[in-house]
């Protein structure tokens, strides 16, 4: 469904990503560990679109390598950046709204009840400025934001960060309920034990090339090969 090749991001001042390749299938969750500084919010950033990209991005047949954020969420990926990002003073439901800028209102309506039947939990929140939510409850509105477009692969960096376990477990449910329904899902995870148990391959990144990839219960069976990517 989507597949990456070979592909090279630029930072400011130095390669972040030198030379990664790799794919998400449909129903496919995908996990992609590394240490700080590896590069994973930077190659989620520039699949995105929001980073200079060199390299081919194919979702579906097509490249869409270097093009507008708004043309890659056009073709069905979905990026959730770091950090529980929402649009502080507007309302969930405007949140949920602003999401789908080119659907007509009776297919964003249906769009955003869908979204709340994700997490009906934000429903009774929709008129409360997202900005007045818990991180947690943020966190699901980002994720909602992301679902209102209907993408066939979601980008999901650092979902847990900050979160309660009560939380990062509801959170993980509908990541698994989202495979099960055809959505490949690259997700980029803190907690090495979380993003291996749900998995169903993954990759190591270091200093912005790919030291591993293979199945996550290697990675189980063989701790060093994350001992040296994170410890050196």
């Amino acid at each position: 469904m989507l597949e990456i090749k070979d592909v090279t991001v630029q930072g400011a001042t130095r390669r972040v990503i030198d030379g990664v390749s790799l794919s998400v299938n449909e129903g496919e969750i995908v996990a992609l560990l590394g240490p700080n500084g590896a590069g994973k919010s930077e190659l989620v950033l520039g699949i995105a679109g929001v980073m200079p990209l060199m390299g081919e991005v194919i979702i579906q047949g097509k490249d869409i390598a270097g093009t507008s954020p708004q043309n890659v969420r056009a073709h069905g990926i979905a990026a959730i950046p770091e950090g529980h990002h929402t649009l502080g003073r507007l309302s969930v439901l405007d949140n949920l709204r602003a999401a789908g800028p080119e659907l007509d209102d009776d297919t964003l309506n249906a769009s955003v009840e869908q979204a709340f039947d994700v997490f009906p939990e934000l429903r009774d929140k929709a008129g409360q400025a997202a900005g007045s939510l818990s991180g947690g409850q943020q966190q699901m509105v980002a994720i909602a934001q992301a679902l209102v477009s209907h993408p066939k692969v979601m980008l999901l960096d650092e979902m847990s960060l900050g979160l309660a376990p009560v939380i990062i477990e509801r959170l993980v449910g509908v990541v698994r309920n989202l495979r099960e329904k055809g959505m490949g899902i690259l997700l980029i995870e803190q907690f090495t034990h979380l993003a291996l148990d749900v998995a169903d391959r993954a990759h190591v990144l270091t200093h912005g090339k790919l030291s591993y990839s293979g199945t996550p219960d290697e990675l189980k069976k063989d701790r060093s090969i994350l001992e040296r990517a994170y410890l050196g």
